[in-house]
């Protein structure tokens, strides 16, 4: 049982009371509150003073029938989806139902599956529907500058609170585009560093045979071309922040060096033979297991520790839900700013397609490229599926291959369990019949 069925009201209208009860029971099993109408005017009394989420009813009843009442909700009632049921199921009440407004329609006799399975999706669309509402009537809500409500992301807001209350070093973890420089900035302006620098740096950007010199300086003289001393990035770091963004690009001498600055406050710079001390915070952070490194001889265990003081997990876009949903329509708002023009609306379909229809490898900085593009080529003011991007709209008729990996088919399940429970770990250990530890240890080979 999920808080999110937990807190769904679902009204069930049937003059049949057999039907009634087995509805109410299996969609109480399911942890949903399930309230029941013999009728159609017993069905609108109870909305009239109860919020329901979803109307579930039977087409053909006494006096008043199931399309009357579709016709009353869709005119009454803006947060409310409908599934029509039928035992006497015909293509011409089919068509009437979905004009009408209703989301389902189910002919007897069904499985609880087949039911279930259309609840959640009619609940899913309801809200997709309130996301893109309070997304567009208000700015969506922004943590330390990172935008989103989902229960992961809640863990990490939790996590850049703790961290930016500390002084220790902490280690940023997740996949490529997830947002690792902007939790880093979010600890740095939260602390009480924020009034000194913020210095960002790409290891894997700098060569190998500069990056000494850029993070530590040199002295005048020191190599051909020093022409004169230079401060290194934790010289203008000091008494603030460094972020040491993919540090797994680091090869094993640099990190001998990291490790010493770490250890000791003190950096050398090149060609200088005695040491100056520093107040620098280090972040860091990978897109790699830093622990398979470990073991491959490929990272420092010492550095890896030293580093391992604090660890921030992010969470892939694809676990994020309904976050999906509400970066869209920032992304749309803030390059429909740019470009001088209103922001576009999605349809419901589109919505879906966005949270639903792509794995987003690229995660966040993929979504915002993808926006920004609708933006601009999109003609008119909605969004449809046809002006997505075809990656997105063909994903589920491209021939699996047959030549990839055991390990990463697991991933990639594992990765569609975990955003088919809204990113919730332990749930997802449950559904893989796992505890969270090897689900840990299994995300994170899935990243190395």
């Amino acid at each position: 049982m999920t808080s999110s069925a937990e807190k769904t009201c679902i009204l069930v209208v049937d003059d049949v009371p057999n039907t009634l009860e087995v509805l109410q029971r299996n969609l109480t099993a399911a942890g949903f509150t399930v309230l029941t109408a013999p009728g159609v005017p017993e069905a609108i009394k109870l909305t009239e003073s109860t919020p329901i989420d979803l109307v579930i009813t039977d087409l053909k009843m006494p006096k008043v029938s199931g399309i009357d009442l579709v016709r009353y909700v869709r005119e009454n009632l803006r947060d409310t989806e409908v599934i029509m049921i039928t035992g006497y199921p015909s293509i011409e009440g089919a068509v009437k139902a979905v004009k009408m407004g209703a989301e389902e329609y189910l002919p007897k006799p069904f499985t609880d599956e087949e039911l279930l399975a259309a609840v959640r999706r009619s609940l899913d669309k309801l809200r997709t529907r309130r996301v893109r509402r309070a997304a567009t009537s208000a700015a969506p809500p922004r943590t330390y500058g990172l935008i989103g409500q989902s229960p992961p992301m809640r863990e990490v807001f939790k996590a850049i609170g703790k961290a930016a209350a500390a002084s220790a070093t902490v280690l940023i973890t997740g996949e490529s585009g997830t947002g690792k420089e902007l939790v880093a900035r979010a600890i740095h302006y939260s602390s009480p560093r924020a009034a000194a620098a913020f210095v960002p740096v790409n290891c894997g950007g700098i060569p190998e045979g500069l990056l000494e010199s850029e993070l530590f300086g040199h002295l005048k003289g020191a190599f051909t071309g020093a022409d004169e001393s230079r401060a290194g990035f934790f010289q203008t770091a000091d008494g603030g922040t460094i972020f040491l963004d993919e540090i797994s690009e680091t090869s094993l001498s640099m990190q001998v060096k990291l490790l010493r600055v770490l250890q000791d406050g003190e950096v050398y710079m090149v060609g200088a033979n005695r040491g100056r001390r520093v107040d620098v915070r280090v972040l860091a952070s990978t897109n790699k297991s830093l622990p398979d490194l470990v073991q491959k001889d490929l990272f420092r265990e010492d550095l890896y520790f030293r580093l391992n003081v604090v660890t921030i997990e992010l969470p892939a876009l694809r676990e994020r839900g309904d976050d999906i949903l509400l970066l869209s329509q920032y992304f749309a708002g803030k390059y429909a700013k740019e470009s001088g023009r209103p922001a576009p609306q999605f349809s419901d379909e589109a919505l879906h397609v966005l949270k639903n229809g792509y794995h987003w490898p690229g995660n966040v900085r993929e979504l915002e490229n993808v926006i920004h593009r609708l933006v601009i080529m999109t003609e008119g003011q909605r969004v449809e599926v046809p002006d997505l991007p075809a990656p997105l709209r063909f994903p589920a008729f491209r021939e699996p291959s047959l030549t990839r990996p055991l390990a990463e088919v697991e991933a990639e399940y594992i990765r569609n369990v975990l955003a088919s429970v809204g990113g919730n770990k332990t749930k997802a250990a449950e559904v893989l019949q796992i505890d969270r530890k090897t689900l840990r240890e299994k995300l994170n080979k899935a990243k190395a």
